[in-house]
């Protein structure tokens, strides 16, 4: 049925995707962040022994290490006690981030950011769970300091958390309705 030219559109007919396939266009990015950190670990752990490393440039190189602990290796030298931990807390905030993606999954940027979150999440938990530890293998340098290293779920986490962040200050910079 075609719409007279000063017809309103429908409502689905502007939204591009329905509810449930935007749904699963989420679910599908978080994947894909998690098959792209697992491969490219598997390609680190399959060229490098660990401790080994490439350079890159002046001030980046590839390494194969391990991070027993959380960011910047926060507990790592615990006991091991932190390997359950951390998948259990990663476990039960992957929950809650499935239940806001899917309350804002109409919405661009909080559903980005908490999909982003959810896939370097679960991409780091299947280190945890496989190997007892993160695979590490971006090292970036200057000056003689050395970053500590990350990867690709690390890098995903961030830009996950610096989305919601923006997604923040936007709404607070909105006038109150």
């Amino acid at each position: 049925m075609a719409l007279a030219s000063n017809e309103i559109m429908p409502e689905s007919a502007l939204s591009p995707m329905p509810k449930s396939k935007r749904w699963l266009a989420w679910l599908g990015l978080a994947l894909l962040v998690i098959v792209l950190d697992q491969v490219v670990k598997a390609v680190i752990v399959g060229n490098f022994a660990y401790g080994e490393g490439l350079i890159i440039t002046s001030f980046f190189n590839l390494v194969h290490v391990l991070n027993h602990g959380a960011a910047f290796s926060f507990l790592a030298g615990a006991g091991g006690w932190q390997r359950w931990f951390f998948i259990a807390l990663a476990a039960v905030i992957s929950v809650w981030l499935v239940i806001m993606i899917r309350q804002h999954q109409q919405e661009k940027l909080a559903p980005l950011a908490f999909t982003l979150i959810l896939g370097g999440a679960i991409g780091n938990v299947i280190d945890r769970i496989a190997i007892g530890a993160v695979v590490d293998y971006l090292d970036f340098h200057a000056g003689g300091y050395h970053f500590p290293a990350f990867n690709l779920a690390d890098s995903a986490i961030t830009l996950g958390v610096v989305c919601m962040l923006v997604q923040q200050f936007l709404e607070s910079r909105q006038p109150d309705e």
